[in-house]
């Protein structure tokens, strides 16, 4: 059976399937050619015959996150890259939810064709499921006098109108779209729920481990100019227009590797690359939620237990010094001795992940949360503590154990590395409820446990069994609240 959809770029031909079809790799901006890998997207060329949509696209151009693992991109490459993938349990119908989500990668690696991101298993819930490619590395977020900042953001606003245009040819409903990420892709979507530019564009969103370090514009200056001299051009889209993009991700950790001004910005060294308040972003989200922004979108907020493990586990850093994380993360000494009393016996590493953990991701996650509610948004908050058995344990509820939940793909790099190679039965029933209360989130505006109330902080806890809890993290929460020195948090300085 030949499978087709049209959409107004031109008709594209998919994979039928008996309870999902599939389109993959359909552009919703053109080829990022010469100096349009650092400009705003722009539409795609119309095509005239129908488009095979059979296959993903290349990836954007990026590098690895860590040593010795493989790229998703090589040089050489398609520059057409910008591209969507669509799978529907039914192709001709109407009506039905939209799920788009958003990759992590700490804004440096990233590709939908990752093999964890296939939406199957979450289209056979019964909605649509749609997933992005963005602009990572310097091409989607270091800093340019010449070009837009957040470009990576800007691909995705242009991909949300693309489905806002399209997705009712595939029985998407365009007014019911929910937007969902991770870590990167989590702040993306808490940053396009606070945006004036995104208004419109979706209904729900569900921020998967939002990690919440935005760069003033100094900064991201600094951190820029910081990389382009290593390769001995201006920091301008005309100059690294003309460099390979290989040559710039192999320089691009620079600033990590520099003790003063940069360390300051990244001290956990996991990435340059951070939102960049601008004009799209005039400020981080919590603040902005905090204002009546977004209080119209539906939104689920979370995160995991030991989420800063993922980063320390044979990593070398386990034995650094507690007092200097958080000098570097913005509170007060003071904070450690409150951190030891209410963890009695913690040893300096376990503090160490604790404190990068909270400072990135929880504690912003719950400010997002807190902001929400009380501008009067429909909100829900979660906590995954179900810890996996890889690596003997070490992990416990890692950063990115969750996205093989969501997806239900245990059977990719992703899902081997954080489940192990044989997850036990308990990870398939959390994926399961998890994809439930997404997809019924995503249909309804409630994904089945109480909605956040600041105070009260009820909050799904995905465990076995799964309950829900009252503030399970507020001991962390009273310490930044005690001690950290901007408005207890709501205003945290950007890139601290």
């Amino acid at each position: 059976m030949d499978l087709t959809a049209q959409t107004e770029y031109g008709a594209v031909r998919g994979v039928p399937g008996d309870d999902v079809s599939v389109f993959e790799g359909i552009p919703y901006a053109a080829p990022l050619d010469g100096e349009r890998r650092f400009q705003a997207p722009v539409p795609p060329q119309r095509w005239e015959d129908t488009r095979n949509a059979t296959a993903y696209s290349a990836a954007p151009p990026q590098s690895t996150l860590m040593p010795g693992m493989p790229s998703s991109w090589c040089p050489g490459d398609s520059t057409d890259c910008l591209s969507v993938n669509v799978w529907t349990p039914d192709p001709g119908g109407s009506g039905l939810p939209v799920l788009v989500w958003i990759y992590g990668g700490a804004f440096v690696i990233g590709s939908s064709s990752e093999p964890v991101y296939d939406g199957a298993n979450l289209a056979r819930g019964g909605v649509v499921v749609v997933t992005m490619n963005y602009r990572v590395g310097y091409e989607g977020f270091g800093w340019l006098p010449d070009a837009p900042a957040n470009r990576g953001f800007l691909d995705q606003i242009a991909a949300l109108r693309w489905v806002q245009a399209n997705i009712a040819g595939f029985g998407g409903d365009p007014g019911n779209v929910t937007l969902f990420g991770e870590s990167a892709g989590a702040t993306a979507v808490a940053t396009l729920v606070a945006a004036r530019a995104a208004r419109g564009l979706f209904r729900r969103a569900i921020a998967q481990s939002f990690a919440g370090r935005f760069f003033r514009e100094e900064e991201a200056r600094r951190i820029g100019e910081r990389i382009t001299g290593e390769l001995g051009v201006p920091a301008t889209a005309e100059a690294l227009a003309e460099v390979p993009p290989e040559a710039i991700h192999e320089v691009q950790n620079a600033p990590l590797r520099r003790s003063g001004e940069a360390a300051s910005s990244v001290p956990e060294g996991i990435t340059p690359y951070s939102p960049v308040l601008d004009e799209l972003i005039p400020e981080p989200p919590w603040q902005a939620m905090r204002k009546g922004a977004g209080r119209d979108v539906d939104l689920v907020c979370g995160y995991n237990q030991d989420e800063y493990r993922l980063f320390t586990l044979g990593a070398g850093r386990l034995g650094r010094d507690p007092a200097a994380v958080a000098a570097a993360v913005g509170l007060d000494p003071a904070a450690l001795a409150d951190y030891r009393a209410a963890r009695p016996g913690i040893s300096d590493s376990d503090l160490y992940t604790l404190l990068f953990s909270d400072s990135i991701f929880r504690m912003p996650s719950t400010w997002c949360a807190d902001a929400h509610a009380e501008a009067g948004g429909s909100t829900y908050l979660y906590e995954l503590t179900w810890a996996s058995p890889a690596f003997e344990g070490l992990l416990g509820a890692c950063h990115a154990l969750d996205v093989p939940l969501t997806f239900g793909n245990f059977d990719s790099p992703l899902g081997r590395l954080v489940l192990g190679d044989s997850p036990p039965a308990d990870a398939e029933y959390l994926s399961k409820e998890i994809r439930k209360a997404w997809t019924s989130f995503a249909t309804t505006g409630d994904p089945g446990w109480p909605a956040y109330r600041p105070g009260e902080a009820l909050t799904r806890i995905w465990d076995l069994p799964v309950e829900v809890a009252a503030d399970p993290e507020a001991a962390s929460r009273r310490i930044w609240e005690r001690h950290f020195p901007w408005n207890n948090g709501h205003t945290r300085e950007p890139g601290r």
